[in-house]
């Protein structure tokens, strides 16, 4: 017999799976009467049904200890100043170098390519994974938009109906990919119309942007100068 059959003989799962409820239980009351001998004891007592715990929680609750630590803005490092060049180390675009806009307020930075020419939209980035070069450029008076924030990046909590793969191949074929919210296109445009202004003011920068940095054999970030 086979190792499969034994389990269900044995288990007697051919028996089917019980779908009564089991008898509901009869209440009891909280005392009851309990006769006594001795000719002083009273002759009856109301005892409690249930014992009482021998053990009891203690009355004093502890409170959390309060931290006495407060939550500290991220200091902005000093080399990095709105309209700094920086090169991303970490992430998607890693060797890609982009612009600096400003620090939101969670102390990651809003950098853009522009897109234009390297491909990077608006994205936040840790200042960790940054080298600040020397060239900067000359932004002027401009700000970016302050609906531009770290909410202005969060993803849409829709929860799934279904498993990412169901979703994937629904109806035999794959999903459409969904289109790039029009209305921060229109942000990327805006932004980049001001910053690609000022990259054509200077000659080569553009091309500056454009070409990824790397290490070649031999060479050491420590010694070089950026």
């Amino acid at each position: 017999m086979a190792r499969k059959e034994l389990v269900y003989a044995r288990r007697q799962l051919y028996k089917g799976r019980k779908t009564g409820t089991a008898p509901a239980k009869p209440e009891t009351a909280p005392t009851k009467e309990v006769q006594v001998g001795g000719k002083k004891n009273g002759g009856a007592r109301l005892v409690p049904t249930s014992k009482a715990p021998r053990f009891y929680p203690a009355e004093d609750v502890r409170k959390p200890k309060q931290s006495r630590k407060t939550v500290k803005p991220t200091k902005l490092r000093d080399s990095i100043t709105p309209g700094t060049v920086l090169i991303l180390l970490a992430g998607r675009f890693r060797g890609k170098r982009v612009v600096f806009l400003k620090q939101l307020e969670s102390g990651l930075l809003l950098v853009t390519g522009p897109f234009k020419i390297n491909g990077v939209p608006l994205r936040r980035v840790n200042q960790a994974y940054v080298i600040a070069t020397s060239t900067r450029i000359e932004l002027g008076n401009f700000k970016v938009d302050s609906k531009v924030d770290d909410s202005y990046f969060s993803k849409s909590g829709k929860k799934r109906t279904r498993s990412a793969e169901e979703e994937f191949f629904a109806d035999g074929k794959p999903k459409e990919k969904e289109s790039f919210p029009e209305s921060k296109a229109a942000d990327q445009r805006e932004v980049d119309r001001v910053v690609l202004a000022a990259v054509k003011k200077t000659e080569y920068l553009g091309k500056y942007l454009k070409a990824s940095w790397g290490l070649s054999k031999g060479e050491y970030p420590h010694q070089l100068v950026f």
